[in-house]
């Protein structure tokens, strides 16, 4: 039987596992996929992790494919996705709409969860609004730093406090509220603080099984209601790579 390698970063975690289960049914190959911060995931590519379908940014991808590690041609772009604030599940939601109400209900929270700004693009993002808010030093020594947008999610879910807020990409609290796991979609980051992600998909220059490799993409790109349903908005063509 075939296997299917996927290294894919996690804000894309819920569309290509969909898609993965749909494959696996059809018979014939079984999907093996590895998820996490973009950093971290573009680093195994790069150490030479065994993959067939690269899911990351798409300034990542170009990096990818600058190095020969992305097959030329076979980027594409599953679309932008936007930082959001979550809370647990039954919470009332925080005034988030403007600067100043982000600023006050961030200044409140009892602890503030988020990916590793290290290698995650939610955590990063959080440092800089923190930054610009002119709330950084309060803020730091309530920081929650988890290795995954997953593992953020799992943490916020399990606090006691009650103000208690995650900060993560808005496809992975939207994905962890449909699958139970107890937190709720604040909303967004207001405009002027938000920076979209394009997330992009692509054929590994070395893969194994090349044929289904090119049949998961057509399928993962193929739905693009359930991509929107998932939190992915839209977005200028990949560039070629």
């Amino acid at each position: 039987m075939d296997i299917l390698n996927i290294v894919s970063a996690g804000a894309a975690q819920a569309v290509v596992e969909r898609v993965a289960r749909r494959l696996e049914a059809q018979g014939g190959c079984t999907v093996q996929a590895r998820f996490g911060p973009v950093q971290a995931m573009h680093a195994l590519v790069r150490a030479g992790e065994a993959v067939d379908v690269i899911v990351l940014t798409d300034v990542l991808m170009d990096a990818l494919a600058a190095a020969q590690l992305v097959l030329p041609g076979s980027c594409a772009a599953l679309g932008s996705v936007g930082t959001g604030l979550a809370v647990r599940a039954g919470l009332p939601l925080p005034d988030i709409a403007s600067l100043e109400a982000l600023r006050a209900t961030l200044l409140r929270c009892d602890r503030l969860v988020c990916p590793d700004p290290a290698v995650a693009t939610a955590g990063k993002l959080l440092l800089e609004v923190l930054d610009r808010l002119g709330i950084a030093g309060a803020l730091q020594p309530r920081l929650v730093r988890c290795r995954s947008g997953d593992e953020a999610l799992a943490e916020l879910a399990r606090g006691v406090g009650a103000n208690d807020i995650g900060v993560m990409q808005i496809t992975e609290i939207i994905a962890g509220e449909h699958a139970g796991q107890g937190i709720r979609l604040a909303g967004p980051l207001p405009a002027e603080l938000q920076k979209l992600a394009v997330y992009a998909a692509g054929l590994a220059a070395h893969g194994k099984v090349p044929a289904r490799a090119s049949a998961f993409m057509q399928a993962l790109l193929a739905d693009r209601v359930a991509l929107r349903a998932a939190g992915f908005g839209d977005c200028a063509p990949c560039s070629p790579s």
